[in-house]
Order: C-alpha cells, then structure tokens, then sequence
C-alpha cells in the first residue's frame, strides 16, 4: 500500500491504472477509521481493480464552534488498518494542497442541504460537496463508496453527481454497529463511559418508531412528538432535531405512506450523534 500526499503523483498513478483499463474505487473519510469505514473499503475492494482512500479531515465542512481541533487523526493506525483489508492507495493531502491560497470556488446543492443537518450546520453540506467534487475530480474513481448512516449527505452527493452529470456510481452502503446498536463513529471517541450507554437511546428510539409505526401511528407530526419524548427520558440526551422525511426528496411527511426516513441528531453530553432508519409500514 502506498501513502500519497500530492494531488499530481495520485493523478499520475491513478491515470496508469486507467489507461491499463482497469477500474478504480474510491472511499472519502475524514480518518480514524472504525468498522463503517473497513466496510466500505472491502466492498470496494470486491468491485474494483484499484482501491483508493482519501484520508482528509476538511475544514470547510466545519462551523466555527465544531470540533475541527480535536477531531480523532491517527494516520499511522489508519495506514494499518487499511492495509490489512486491501487498500492500495492512502491519499492525504495537506489543507495548503487542497485549498492553496486564492481558492474560491464552492460547490453547492440547494433544496437537499436546507433541513436536518444543514439547518442546524450552516455551510456544512457546501463544504462536503466542495471536498468530494475535488476528490471525483483528482482520482476519477469509477464508483465511490458512501454509508448510510450519513444519509443527507448520501442524498446530496447524488443529487450532485447527477446534477453535474459526474460519471461515477454511487455505492450507498448499511449502516454499522456496535453489537448493542450504536451506530460507528469516529466521534463516540468522545464519549465518556456514562455517556457511551447514554448514547444507546438514538438506536432505541429508532427502533420505537417503527414499533409505533407497526402499531398504526402513521402521522409525521405524531411520530415525531413521540420520538422525542422517548429521547428526553435520558438525562444526558440533548435534541438538536428528531425529523420524518421523505427518502428522497428529505421534506417533512405529513402520513407515512409507504417508507419514510427517521433522522434525528441528539448531544449527549458535548458530543453531537446522529443516526437514522427506514420506517416502513
């Protein structure tokens, strides 16, 4: 496995392996790597010819108040860890090689990006966006590979790739977790013990939801109210929003018809978590 930090010497690289007609597949992390990621990469692993991960912990998609400093990096452990599930390329570039001074070009997605995260993160999504077109654009993978658990941001970049007509599949990928339900983060780091059992109330009330479902509750507004309540049962739990969307389009159902996507994102303590699922009657 090779580590790069330039984007001319993973262009180089990447464009040998093209021109030898061979398929290329990309995974975007921010590092400190947890089961999620590895999950990830052994499907790119099983798809593609080339296995490219970029290990970026990027700026532009933090707000000023968020944990830009004391976010998780260990390169030396993720290097490791990547290796030993088939990776063959580590690309991690600098912020300077990134962003060099004078850069001032965004990408931004409208109508996805207003509610859930990005209501409550202004910026967040321009910045993700940003990153991942520059990624699409340095490697050219054939497919990227993308979880679930983030699913606005799923939804956004295929928003984007498909606005921008960017010739790369898409992969969406299941939601890891532990064996008691907390959804793989790399910011369950920051949980204290108290916290980390404090925290188990996300994947509960997921699981609340589709029981009350299954119970004939099919209002948004109900679900949500009831959700929430199941929520401040825990001390520690803090709502930042608990929301019923459409899985597409991410606007707030009035009824659950057919399917509809349970988001919440909640504090417990400092830390910020989000998780979702699939509510399906």
């Amino acid at each position: 496995m090779r580590i790069l930090y330039s984007i001319q010497e993973t262009r180089e690289v990447v464009a040998r392996t093209r021109a030898e007609g061979k398929t290329i597949g990309l995974v975007p992390t921010m590092g400190y790597f947890h089961e999620g990621h590895l999950s990830l990469m052994r499907q790119a692993r099983l798809d593609n010819d080339l296995v490219v991960v970029s290990l970026f912990v990027n700026p532009i998609q933090f707000g000023r108040s968020e944990d830009l400093r004391e976010y998780p990096r260990d390169l030396e452990r993720d290097a490791r860890t990547a290796e030993e599930v088939g990776v063959d390329i580590i690309f991690a570039p600098s912020v300077e090689e990134m962003y060099p001074d004078g850069y001032n070009t965004y990408v931004e997605v409208e109508k996805l990006t207003e509610g859930l995260c990005g209501a409550s993160r202004p910026g967040h999504f321009r910045g993700v966006t940003t990153v991942v077109l520059k990624l699409f654009n340095i490697i050219q993978p054939d497919r990227a590979y993308f979880g679930r658990k983030d699913y606005q941001q799923l939804k956004v970049i295929q928003q984007m790739v498909k606005d921008l007509n960017v010739p790369v599949e898409i992969v969406p990928m299941p939601t890891v977790r532990e064996p008691d339900g907390l959804a793989m983060s790399s910011r369950n780091e920051y949980l204290s013990p108290e916290e980390r059992r404090a925290a188990l109330v996300l994947s509960k009330s997921l699981a609340h939801a589709q029981a009350l479902l299954d119970e004939g509750v099919t209002s948004g507004h109900e679900l949500r109210q009831r959700v929430e309540e199941f929520i401040r049962r825990e001390p520690l739990a803090r709502i930042e929003y608990v929301a019923v969307v459409d899985p597409e389009t991410l606007d707030c159902l009035a009824e659950v018809q057919d399917e509809a996507v349970l988001a919440l994102a909640v504090r417990i303590g400092n830390t910020r978590l989000i998780d979702n699922a699939v509510l399906a009657r």
